[in-house]
């Protein structure tokens, strides 16, 4: 491959991961697909059927990822989420800060952009703090604090930390039968729960479950196959193209909002190029947009009063520091990090339901003591 054609595939990636991410924001709009949602009306009104959806496109994030990879078409260990250190304090802490701040924030970070799409200016002053407080965490004076803190505990393990890795260890399987296998353990599980509720099998419930957890899918292709260089024309060395990481990725909604900011900041810097996780950020409010346009939901809705500004304030603080900690947000741990079975991304999910679940007791708490 040659510079000329490594330029051309790298802007089919970029345009491929901009597409899906616009399909993804226009489901996420016409199915009220929300992570924060799904809890909420579990707490509040005891109503299963948005967390059914989020367990449909689940199953199929994991199902098609293990498929993509017992395929032969995308290597797991190349992966943002494959790594032989068990982060599980950062995951938790990371995911508790994030699942509190979604709560307090109206929503995920992949919410957040659906609702600018929708018109929300509230919604868009959290993306701004989202962005500043996770590059905060990436490289700036909370990076600090993460790094001499949470990730200092660790395990550091022979293989990687992941669910398929440590079956094919134990049972001698390759690791596509052994992902596949656990795909359709875990996967099929997720299913049949979320399909065994008429409530789900609607136009709109399928559409969401079945359409975010392809979008993931498909991304992963994108990134992880069509992305992938075995030689690089300068380096010489196998390289995954367009992404922050130089690993695979799918999408995620924190880190890749501080990417966005920078990028937009320093535009002139022939260094700072588009990548995947920022292309999927204009995607999706994109994709948002035009079905909220079309389908005469589109409204401006700015903040109610100081309360709510400060909730909205503090929840995109959180959302960013948790969500760098995390290394992924409900998006990025739960739906692309779950896919290939990490044990970070188990913890860190379980961190974000809890804390989503103790933000909304604390709002309900503050709401009665009101009254």
């Amino acid at each position: 491959m040659d510079s000329d054609q490594y330029q051309v595939l790298y802007q089919q990636v970029l345009w491929a991961a901009f597409a899906l991410a616009a399909a993804f924001g226009a489901i996420a709009q016409r199915s009220h697909f929300c992570t924060m949602g799904a809890v909420g009306d579990i707490v509040t009104m005891g109503d299963w059927t948005r967390m059914r959806m989020w367990a449909l496109a689940a199953a199929v994030a994991i199902f098609g990822f293990q498929a993509l990879v017992w395929a032969g078409l995308v290597n797991p260990e190349l992966t943002l989420y494959a790594s032989k250190r068990f982060i599980w304090l950062s995951a938790l802490v990371g995911g508790m800060l994030f699942g509190m701040g979604m709560v307090l924030g109206s929503g995920c970070g992949s919410k957040t952009l659906i609702r600018v799409g929708g018109g929300n200016l509230k919604s868009l002053v959290v993306f701004l703090v989202i962005g500043l407080s996770a590059f905060a965490t990436i490289k700036g004076i909370t990076a600090v604090a993460r790094s001499a803190t949470v990730d200092q505990v660790a395990l550091d393990l022979s293989i990687t930390a992941s669910l398929p890795a440590w079956l094919a260890q134990v049972t001698g399987w390759a690791a596509g039968s052994a992902g596949l296998a656990l795909a359709l353990l875990v996967g099929g599980g997720l299913a049949l729960w979320a399909l065994s509720n008429s409530a789900l099998r609607t136009l709109d419930g399928l559409l969401g479950g079945l359409g975010i957890g392809a979008t993931v899918v498909a991304l992963w292709w994108v990134s992880g196959h069509l992305g992938f260089v075995a030689e690089h024309p300068e380096t010489l060395q196998e390289t995954i193209l367009a992404t922050n990481s130089g690993r695979a990725e799918a999408f995620s909604f924190v880190a890749p909002i501080a990417y966005t900011l920078d990028w937009l900041m320093f535009f002139s810097d022939k260094s700072k190029q588009l990548t995947v996780g920022i292309v999927s950020v204009f995607g999706v409010v994109l994709g948002s947009a035009a079905y909220a346009l079309a389908s005469g939901s589109f409204r401006w809705e700015g903040f109610r009063n100081a309360e709510d500004t400060a909730n909205h304030l503090t929840g995109g603080v959180l959302m960013g520091v948790g969500g760098v900690t995390a290394m992924g947000c409900t998006i990025g741990q739960g739906l692309s990090g779950l896919s290939t079975l990490s044990l970070s991304s188990f913890v860190a999910l379980a961190g974000i339901f809890l804390g989503g679940y103790a933000g909304l007791r604390w709002q309900i708490w503050r709401m009665e003591r009101s009254l």
